[in-house]
């Protein structure tokens, strides 16, 4: 497994980061053990969670992922993992948590309370990455950065970044860390993938020039970039299949990933993936983390044999002729996702 530098940290990370939001519902405790052990045994030293895990976000059994990982986290070397974890978002904006009654908010607070409940789940005193789940653009981003910087002070957490986080974001993040002398963030966690490139458009370039990793989730768009939903019959028990059924936001979900053009791009690139035979998991991981300023890629599997598929992508470099086919897919299908 090959490694990267993490935006301008002392940390070395797989390429790869072992996802594990649905770990304690559609995935459960002996499974979860399984595809971490592979996954550790594959090379994966990064590993990536969230207090609000497992989704979809539901208070029956939120924080039920970090129990689960705290708990296999005692049969490995600390040392030996890179953990990251998040803090939840305001609870005022678009979602409401179904933690800390859905007040939630990136103030001192609540990133206080958050990060002394994920320690005691996971069994350690240190996070190595701790990430604000999504942004509150009209709450000073110095409180923010001061709640971290103080976490870095007592040794709770080594380094800070964001997930969900626009160009504006990240960048009055970053000004704010220079004006005060702040930890800053040195990653952003997006959805990134070959059906939703938005990423390219503007943060791209904000990362390069600032030393921010992308660490990239969804790189799959949910799974529909394994081709399973273009066949004839839905996948029975499929996560957008369920989604559909599960309320009005999970439906809103849905439809962005699975759609019609989200559709035809898939059928498009599964027929470049058949072409230089490679599965569409494979080619899109692969794509995922080819490109200069991602660190590692998130993958997600509720099934060892899901991730031994993504992990064929290991090692694979596409082409420049690869690439330039793929390129065609998204020109001739812009934004599917919108």
């Amino acid at each position: 497994m090959k490694k990267r530098r993490l935006g301008k940290t002392g940390m070395v990370v797989s390429e790869i980061c072992m996802g594990t939001m649905t770990f304690g519902s559609s995935c459960n405790e002996d499974e979860a053990f399984r595809i971490l052990d592979r996954a550790y045994d594959a090379g994966i030293d990064f590993y990536d969670t969230a207090e609000i895990y497992p989704v979809p976000p539901q208070k029956s059994w939120v924080h039920r992922t970090e129990e689960i990982f705290g708990k296999w986290l005692k049969t490995k070397p600390r040392d030996g993992i890179i953990l990251a974890t998040k803090v939840a978002g305001p609870g005022h904006g678009w979602f409401s948590p179904p933690l800390r009654e859905g007040k939630t908010a990136l103030d001192k607070y609540h990133i206080r309370r958050a990060i002394e409940g994920s320690l005691q789940r996971l069994g350690i005193e240190t996070i190595d990455l701790y990430q604000t789940h999504w942004p509150d653009h009209d709450m000073p981003y110095d409180e923010t950065m001061e709640a971290l910087t103080e976490l870095k002070e007592e040794g709770k957490i080594r380094y800070a970044g964001c997930s969900n986080e626009t160009s504006f974001g990240l960048m009055k993040s970053l000004w704010t860390s220079d004006k005060y002398n702040l930890i800053r963030y040195d990653s952003i966690q997006n959805n990134f993938s070959i059906l939703n490139r938005r990423f390219e458009d503007e943060l791209a370039q904000v990362c390069r020039k600032e030393g921010v990793s992308l660490l990239p989730y969804s790189p799959l768009a949910g799974g529909v970039l394994t081709g399973k939903y273009n066949g004839t019959v839905p996948p029975e028990g499929a996560r957008f299949v369920r989604y559909i059924a599960e309320g009005e936001r999970q439906r809103r979900m849905a439809s962005r990933f699975l759609n019609e053009n989200t559709l035809a791009a898939t059928a498009e690139l599964m027929k470049i993936a058949e072409k230089y035979g490679m599965s569409a998991t494979v080619l899109s991981v692969a794509w995922s983390k080819q490109h200069d300023y991602v660190a590692s890629t998130i993958i997600g599997a509720n099934t060892v044999a899901q991730l031994e598929e993504s992990l064929k992508a290991t090692d694979v470099i596409l082409s420049e002729e690869i690439l330039s086919e793929i390129n065609l897919v998204s020109k001739k299908i812009q934004y599917p996702m919108g």
